[in-house]
């Protein structure tokens, strides 16, 4: 519980990081065809003296994140299918049957139907998905929350205790605390990681501000609103009855104590439409990448996109605990190297932020 308030902490910070990042990606961004792209490829390249090796380093480098971040995406959507079937079916399919791997090829090829229409057919799945479950979730939040009113205090003292140690100082344990809440602060926001400008620079925008203002507002929904939704679901639920769960299993006893069947079977379908829209939003960002590597000719993308899937596929048979390690090496190697370019850049964010207010004070 104490990681949540390591997670709200990282989000707070990595708010102003996102701006950053968007109006960077806005300033450096590049016309290819007729989308634009950029990110940390193309403003790392600028600023270190425009050398073609560098933005070919820096590419290479997001190719790789984007490879390690995707088979975690595919273990939450086969994974949600294989509970709902479950729960529709009543017996327990154990993980590495048939069943995930058929589950994990369909997937596949619905994602290729996807991917291989390009950005307008992604951003069209996406604007429908994304929005419809964010509300949904947060509602049905609210709902659980409101009908435990009287253990909220007590969920937030745990919270309290456990994020500075007090609960396992004599084990040690403030660490891993800390460790954790920042590390899935990252994961779901990705502020600092150099993806999201991948997506603020496809953006078309008058002013770069807007580009670093949206940014800024997903680190806010997705970590302190969406990831406190899932908390406040598990800590208002019996601590004997979660104890020793973890992942899904967790998330989906806690929901069945509060909503039944129902909950169970929302829950799988909300953690799919989550996962597979975050996966084809990777699948985009690192497209430009792969572009500016190889030029953006139909065998590079096809041989990407095809990488991509097989990584896709075996996310969904693999071990829980392997496919989150190898989300965090790509996140943590994409930081290091992006926080290092924005800390000199950020003056130019700024001043395109005073440039911003005051035109707005004009009017």
């Amino acid at each position: 519980p104490g990681a949540l308030f390591w997670m709200w902490i990282s989000a707070f910070f990595g708010m102003a990081v996102a701006y950053m990042e968007g109006v960077l990606a806005q300033i450096f961004k590049e016309k290819k065809d007729d989308e634009f792209v950029g990110g940390l490829p193309f403003y790392g390249r600028k600023f270190l003296g425009n050398k073609v090796w560098i933005g070919v380093f820096l590419s290479v480098l997001y190719i790789l994140y984007a490879l390690c971040c995707l088979p975690a995406q595919g273990f939450n959507v086969v994974s949600s299918v294989g509970r709902m079937a479950e729960i529709v079916t009543g017996k327990t399919i154990p993980s590495g049957s048939a069943f995930y791997y058929i589950v994990g090829t369909l997937i596949v090829i619905l994602t290729a139907a996807i991917a291989f229409g390009g950005i307008k057919k992604v951003s069209r799945w996406t604007d429908m998905m994304v929005p419809v479950m964010a509300v949904l979730y947060f509602v049905i939040t609210l709902f659980i929350i409101f009908t435990n009113l009287g253990s909220m205090p007590g969920v937030f003292k745990r919270i309290f205790e456990e994020a500075f140690g007090f609960r396992q100082a004599a084990a040690g344990g403030f660490g891993v605390v800390l460790m954790n809440g920042v590390k899935r602060g990252l994961f779901s926001n990705e502020a600092g990681s150099g993806s999201a400008p991948c997506a603020a620079a496809a953006a078309e925008c008058d002013s770069p501000v807007k580009a670093g203002f949206v940014q800024a507002l997903g680190v806010f929904v997705d970590t302190i609103v969406i990831c406190s939704c899932t908390a406040m679901i598990m800590l208002l639920a019996p601590e004997n009855l979660v104890q020793g769960l973890s992942g899904m299993e967790l998330l989906q006893t806690a929901m069945h104590y509060h909503m039944g069947q129902f909950g169970v079977i929302f829950i799988a379908a909300t953690l799919f439409m989550f996962s597979f829209s975050t996966f084809l939003g990777i699948l985009f960002y690192a497209r430009g990448n792969v572009s500016y590597l190889f030029g953006d000719n139909w065998g590079s993308q096809t041989g990407y996109k095809v990488l991509a899937l097989v990584m896709l596929f075996i996310g969904g048979i693999a071990a829980y605990t392997f496919v989150w390690d190898l989300g965090d090496v790509g996140i943590g190697l994409m930081t290091i190297f992006n926080i290092f370019m924005l800390y000199p850049l950020g003056e130019k964010a700024l001043k395109e932020l005073k440039i911003y207010e005051s035109e707005k004070k004009k009017k």
